[in-house]
């Protein structure tokens, strides 16, 4: 026996229960099944979305476990390179979203979708980082790829009081870039400060749209959480061969910008797609983030950790903004 957190639907109704459940009621994952004592999960925007019903999260149908984060110990595998007693770290590829996710005790998970947790890194940190962080170290590596150095000028992160906005300012920080940090919440500038952030605008200043297709540049690059017209404010002031790295659309999925900044100044715009990112990389990042993040580091975004039963509340929390910083679910 062991507990889960389940999401049902009844008469039209979203109900949320901690259950008793045995190994046999976890869906199959697949020829390469992993079955998997999990350690740890964590509380992001879209597990709160799907746990409050505030979001259509869920498109894989009820009953389901939700948690898009997980790590754990594997107890048995039908893959050949994942060995029994191995700590694997599982997010993206729709898990708590389309296949059962981690706020469960036991998971049954397709080992292709798994990575091995870094030799540096404990649990508890991974599942502190977790989508957010992965996000986040995919959107900086991004700009290293393209050659986005410290000493070309300022990283602005939009969405920064957010997870992955924090974490991607944290991770800048201790790369030595200089950060600029936009937020539309002033209670959160402390906070913002203590995670690194040089400076900090208002995300006004980029949320009505460029004046011009093409602006003074201000931008060495930039992390992007917002999409809309504050990505195509972005563009416009790109400072030549800037690149700007996009993973979120809270501002909206449209994008009205031109061509000129590409042609004319060589920007890059790149897409971070942490769902699907193929393992390689994603082994890569989550390796390279133990690297680069200390101890320290991670427990200073740990806002609280929870155990099952409070992840509803904590979900509801995190909506309504009451919760600045990493929630971590303890499953053992």
């Amino acid at each position: 026996m062991f507990n889960a957190l389940v999401l049902d639907r009844s008469e039209g109704r979203l109900q949320v229960d901690v259950q008793e459940l045995v190994v046999d009621d976890l869906p199959d994952a697949g020829p390469q099944q992993v079955h998997v004592e999990v350690l740890y999960s964590s509380v992001n925007y879209k597990d709160a979305l799907a746990v409050t019903g505030a979001g259509k999260i869920i498109r894989g149908g009820y009953p389901i476990v939700p948690g898009i984060d997980l790590v754990g110990r594997v107890l048995e595998s039908k893959r050949e390179d994942l060995e029994e007693g191995e700590l694997v770290i599982g997010t993206g590829w729709q898990l708590g979203e389309v296949d059962w996710g981690g706020y469960t005790q036991r998971a049954k998970v397709d080992g292709s979708k798994l990575v091995r947790l870094p030799k540096h890194m404990t649990p508890k940190e991974a599942m502190v980082a977790g989508t957010a962080g992965f996000t986040a170290m995919l959107s900086v590596m991004a700009l290293e790829d393209h050659d986005v150095d410290p000493d070309d000028g300022e990283i602005v992160v939009t969405g920064a009081s957010g997870g992955g906005g924090s974490m991607a300012i944290t991770l800048l920080d201790t790369l030595d870039y200089e950060v600029v940090a936009s937020s539309g919440s002033e209670e959160a500038h402390q906070y913002l400060r203590d995670r690194g952030a040089d400076r900090i605008v208002h995300r006004s200043a980029f949320e009505d749209g460029p004046e011009r297709p093409m602006e003074s540049g201000k931008w060495a690059g930039a992390v992007d959480a917002v999409g809309g017209q504050t990505l195509a404010t972005l563009l416009a002031q790109l400072q030549r061969h800037g690149t700007v790295a996009s993973y979120g659309n809270a501002a909206g999925h449209e994008l009205n910008t031109s061509v000129f900044p590409f042609i004319l100044r060589g920007v890059n715009l790149i897409g971070i797609d942490s769902n699907t990112c193929p393992n390689k990389r994603r082994q890569a990042a989550w390796r390279r983030m133990a690297s680069v993040l200390s101890s320290d580091d991670i427990q200073e975004m740990t806002a609280r950790t929870v155990g099952l039963d409070e992840v509803p509340e904590a979900c509801e929390k995190l909506l309504s903004g009451d919760i600045r910083g990493r929630v971590v679910v303890d499953l053992q």
